[in-house]
């Protein structure tokens, strides 16, 4: 399903991905996860005349699916969406497929991270509770959440497609850490390393984020088609 189209004057196939996006942190995280496969990665910021599709689904595989159809039978060539989010335990799920627009349009992680602490901090038992047995301290946190990612691969030609989902659990800090990550990442502790995912590097974050967590999945289904 994955398109080999040959290099300008040559001769051998370049080994090229579409991931329907125009985040820079995703396209980044894509970009390094598919390296280490070969491929190269295109992203939405190389098709600008492309309009953006809206993602007015309610669940994560109804909006990746919607972004990787679209585009694909617009460029005629397969290609790979994600549609990711975080849920939170202590506000029931929220804010879900509506993590990238939480805090309104246009979209701001800063803006969206505000909110997401402001919505806690309105619980009635919303006094940070301590995690212990960390790998250094411990530390402050609203709630347990855990971020999810939902990748769709559309092949145009034939009108079929593969799914994966992923997850990544962990816990939402009473205040931000670290300066790496994009979206809620400052936020999203995992005890287990002692960091925020805006505290790892990206190698550190590819081995246990959603995103890397679904992929693997999804190469899974490919070696065996």
């Amino acid at each position: 399903m994955l398109e080999h189209p040959k290099v300008a004057g040559g001769d051998h196939p370049q080994k090229i991905i579409l991931v329907a996006t125009r985040n820079k942190g995703k396209v980044g995280e894509f970009t390094a996860l598919f390296g280490e496969l070969g491929y190269t990665v295109r992203s939405l910021l190389d098709y600008e005349e492309l309009p953006d599709v809206v993602e007015d689904q309610d669940t994560f595989l109804g909006n990746a699916l919607k972004k990787a159809r679209e585009i694909a039978e617009r460029l005629r060539i397969s290609v790979l969406a994600d549609d990711s989010g975080l849920e939170v335990d202590a506000l029931d799920g929220e804010p879900g497929v509506y993590s990238a627009r939480y805090a309104g349009e246009p979209c701001d992680d800063g803006a969206n991270n505000d909110k997401l602490l402001r919505e806690l901090a309105k619980r009635a038992d919303a006094t940070p509770l301590d995690v212990e047995n960390t790998p250094h301290t411990s530390v402050s946190v609203y709630s347990q959440a855990r971020f999810v990612s939902v990748l769709v691969l559309y092949d145009p030609a034939n009108g079929t497609w593969i799914h994966a989902e992923g997850t990544c659990s962990g816990y939402i800090l009473a205040e931000r850490r670290g300066e790496g990550g994009f979206g809620y990442d400052p936020l999203f502790y995992m005890p287990e390393f002692g960091k925020t995912l805006a505290e790892m590097t990206m190698a550190e974050k590819n081995r246990v984020s959603h995103r890397a967590n679904a992929l693997a999945k999804l190469i899974g289904q490919l070696k065996e088609n």
